[in-house]
């Protein structure tokens, strides 16, 4: 369950906290003050989608930080590497700044939003008003059954065998191309094999040729200045280079240096300077030799780089084509052995269409199982929400098209249902009115909910459209709801307030040209307040209160029923 919720500069929330209690959390308050802001909260801190649009003007960050109970046998921290804390609550904190940028903590751990969304799951169940819009779209109904049969495991067996069937299916359609294309392509490939492998690139040659034709364009001047430095370092026919000049004085020095120490440093630096200077005339010669060059080697240069340099425009870099000529060969090979390989995947394919119709076989036979629970289940729910002539009924129909299977199996699901005695069920998203809907949605969240298990529910205004006894009824079903789990509520019926076992006022105010917003926890009297202004708006009187104190008064009746039969 949620125990502290904290709310810092979220829309025309400045600060609030919120101590929720066991069973049901009511919250109340005008239009527009803020309480569906409650329920955006606890959507963010547990990995729902937010912006930075949600942060109140003029702050530069918003903040949520819940606390909740944790279920010691659950191992969800653990598995994700995140220390308990002392008291054994779980506390995330999730902040949202002005540039976009979210932080996400739980226990002061930093972990990213997906999975604060894994355990945001488990510890909270949210129902907006948009949930009873989904019962209108037909292809959710089979996941609402599927959830409630708890099919998972076999459902996730059959998707595995219907993936490798579409991805086999998939792989024959490729190969089993007509012939035209078929001889086209191999066409292609051949001509690129060829082209590739004639040019036998490798890698770095184009970058060596590059470097060798800067030498022969400049062979000339090059030459010239090497020249006249080897021999101003190693000498000519008629003149001492410098190797050798320096020797002399090496030499000269070695004898003086017999009558002055002073001298034999100055000898080792000349011995230094002999051997460096010996040193690049030796490269000098060696560079030299690389500038000799045959007749029509720059020709044979440029068309070698010529040839290159088409090769990689056409299919990019140099590891670019020598992959494309890998890949071009191993396609080749599979197109002209495609008669071989259509036929292994064929009988693949056969393997996957038998094993996945079983599989589909067995989870329909069962859908159809739990679909009568459902039934049965739901329509009981809904009877205990005033709709006594209700039928709700769990159609099936088959996939149409190949192998008669889809994602989900071989059925299509749709739910029907008819409001009053005697009439046919039809689909509910032309027949159910708002106020129906909403009863629906609340019947199939008990039944498929009760196979969750989630430790709080939350109901985002459920109760649109419902008015007089059907609001009573909503009422007491999540009275009923509370006793199992905590429930937190938003609400603007008088008759689903008067049952909280926790009332919280949402109040907006403004101060200094600026709106406020702040929750207060009600006690009795600021309970019969409230449901007087809900059921008589500003006009509040003896008469509202009087009423409102009955409401209250028979809502307690009605609880201490629950717990006696609990």
């Amino acid at each position: 369950m949620i125990k502290l919720l904290h709310i810092e500069n979220i829309a025309v929330i400045e600060k609030a906290d919120i101590e929720f209690a066991l069973g049901l959390n009511v919250l109340t308050g005008e239009t527009g003050a803020g309480k569906s802001i409650v329920i955006d909260a606890l959507s963010a801190v547990t990995g729902g989608r937010t912006s930075s649009e949600i942060i109140r003007t003029g702050a530069d960050y918003a903040t949520v930080t819940a606390v909740f109970s944790y279920d010691e046998g659950d191992s969800w921290l653990e598995d994700n590497n995140i220390d308990y804390d002392e008291s054994g609550d779980v506390y995330i904190t999730r902040r949202i700044t002005s540039d976009g940028k979210t932080v996400c903590r739980i226990n002061g751990t930093p972990l990213p939003v997906a999975q604060l969304r894994e355990i945001g799951a488990s510890l909270l169940d949210i129902h907006g008003q948009n949930d009873g819009r989904k019962l209108l779209d037909e292809n959710a109904h089979c996941a609402y059954l599927d959830t409630f049969g708890d099919l998972g495991s076999v459902l996730g067996e059959y998707r595995e065998l219907y993936s490798r069937l579409t991805s086999t299916r998939i792989e024959i359609d490729r190969l089993t191309m007509d012939e035209s294309e078929r001889e086209r392509r191999i066409d292609a490939l051949k001509y690129e094999v060829s082209e590739i492998e004639a040019a036998q690139i490798r890698i770095g040659e184009q970058e060596e040729l590059n470097a060798r034709r800067e030498l022969l364009i400049n062979a000339s001047r090059l030459t010239e200045a090497v020249e006249t430095a080897f021999e101003a370092l190693h000498g000519g026919d008629s003149t001492d280079g410098a190797v050798a000049l320096i020797s002399e004085a090496q030499t000269g020095l070695e004898r003086a240096a017999h009558y002055s120490e002073g001298l034999r440093a100055i000898c080792e630096r000349l011995s230094d300077l002999r051997y460096s200077a010996q040193d690049i005339s030796d490269e000098l010669r060696a560079f030299r030799s690389e500038l000799d060059f045959f007749p029509g080697e720059l020709e044979e240069l440029e068309a070698r780089l010529d040839l290159i340099n088409r090769i990689i425009r056409k299919y990019g870099s140099e590891e670019d084509a020598l992959e494309q000529l890998e890949q071009g060969e191993l396609e080749l090979a599979s197109i002209e052995d495609s008669s071989h390989i259509v036929e292994r995947l064929s009988n693949e394919l056969d393997f996957f269409i038998k094993e996945a119709l079983s599989v589909s076989a067995k989870l329909s036979q069962t859908r159809r199982e739990v679909a009568k629970l459902l039934e049965n289940q739901v329509m009981d729910e809904l009877t205990q929400l005033n709709m006594p002539g209700v039928k709700f009924v769990v159609e099936f129909s088959e996939v149409k098209g190949e192998y008669g299977i889809n994602a989900n199996g071989q059925d299509e699901v749709r739910f029907l249902m008819s409001a009053n005695a005697g009439e046919t069920p039809g689909r509910i998203n032309r027949i159910a009115s708002g106020g129906e809907l909403a009863r629906i949605m609340l019947a199939l969240k008990s039944v498929v909910g009760s196979n969750r298990d989630t430790g709080t529910v939350v109901f985002d205004e459920i109760d649109s459209g419902v008015s007089g006894i059907a609001a009573q009824r909503v009422g007491e079903k999540l009275s009923k709801l509370a006793r199992l789990r905590q429930v937190l509520c938003v609400t603007h019926l008088p008759q689903i307030a008067a049952m909280a076992d926790t009332h919280f006022e949402i109040l907006k105010n403004t101060s200094d040209g600026r709106t406020y917003t702040q929750v207060n926890e009600l006690d009795l009297e600021g309970r019969k307040n409230e449901l007087a202004r809900l059921s008589g708006g500003e006009n509040i009187t003896e008469t509202t209160l009087s009423s409102a104190a009955e409401q209250l008064e028979a809502a307690e009746k009605y609880k201490m029923g629950l717990e006696k039969r609990h």
